[in-house]
């Protein structure tokens, strides 16, 4: 698994994300739409997990005028996002630390892309709930992250499609074998079926599935 402190690492997040996830550049772009169904002209979104930049750079290509809080627990993530922003880092309120550290909003939107499948099941109900709160009535919230099954056969079936998946996409198999393996070991991944039932018990409503990918799976959901 990927250490977000080690400079190697860091310097090649944004290569080796799009080998690794399926179709990466458009879920960006899909959450990005998502957001902008309910978010105004002129929103300010919270984004959780916003080290890199990538979904930052995106989103602010794609609205003028949205302001954005960008949260990391990585400074080396969040200094990459700075870089690859460059002059539109000045439209970014950037935070270093885990989402009691963002600002209480009210937010127009936000979302959470790769990030919450680090976190173990507590946690992870204690964060959207933060997220939750920190929302205007009516806000999107938008997540994608690694989701299957933890039972066994089903666990391998779906880690090894994304290792054939990063394989086929050019990273070494003795990379991406070895990922998978610590992956299985230390990754808290929920089902499906766990990860929207965490979302509407924090009171999300029309919570619906948007991205399916091998291992992945996105949703948007609104405060109600």
């Amino acid at each position: 698994m990927t250490s977000f402190s080690d400079p190697q690492a860091v310097s090649v997040y944004a290569e080796n994300a799009v080998r690794q996830v399926p179709g990466y550049h458009h879920l960006q772009t899909m959450a990005g739409l998502l957001l902008a169904e309910r978010a105004p002209t002129d929103g300010r979104i919270l984004v959780l997990g916003a080290g890199g930049g990538m979904e930052l750079e995106l989103f602010a290509r794609m609205q003028a005028d949205w302001r954005f809080t960008g949260v990391d627990p990585s400074a080396e993530m969040l200094e990459l996002a700075r870089t690859q922003l460059g002059a539109q880092a000045q439209r970014v309120a950037f935070h270093h630390g885990y989402i009691d550290d963002a600002p209480e909003g009210p937010f127009d939107g936000a979302v959470c892309l790769l990030t919450l499948h680090f976190l173990p099941e507590v946690e992870r109900r204690k964060t959207v709930g933060e997220v939750y709160r920190r929302l205007r009535p009516g806000a999107p919230f938008v997540v994608a992250h690694h989701s299957f099954r933890r039972d066994g056969d089903e666990t391998a079936k779906w880690l090894k499609r994304y290792a054939a998946f990063a394989i086929a996409s050019g990273v070494p198999a003795a990379q991406a074998n070895g990922a998978i393996a610590a992956m299985a070991e230390k990754l808290p991944a929920l089902s499906p079926e766990q990860d929207e039932a965490i979302l509407r018990d924090a009171g999300f409503a029309d919570v619906e599935l948007f991205y399916a990918a091998f291992s992945f799976r996105g949703w948007v959901g609104h405060k109600g």
